[in-house]
């Protein structure tokens, strides 16, 4: 079944609603690395670079390399 144009707006109001949004740059043939490092892992390139953020912060707020 087509996604509808109501499916549509009522999903981008929810991530309005809930994400917030930035852009990251990288060199470029990076971002091809990085996504095929996500695939390997089974997770999306959102998902991998939320968890590199999530674990990062939490090693930082732990005393440990780089902070």
């Amino acid at each position: 079944m087509p996604y509808s144009e109501a499916q549509k707006r009522a999903t981008a109001k929810y991530k309005r609603a809930n994400y917030d949004r930035f852009e990251i740059s990288v060199p470029k043939g990076k971002k091809e690395s990085i996504q095929a490092h996500a695939a390997q892992q089974e997770e999306s390139l959102n998902g991998f670079v939320n968890r590199a953020i999530d674990e990062t912060v939490e090693r930082d707020n732990r005393g440990g390399a780089g902070g």
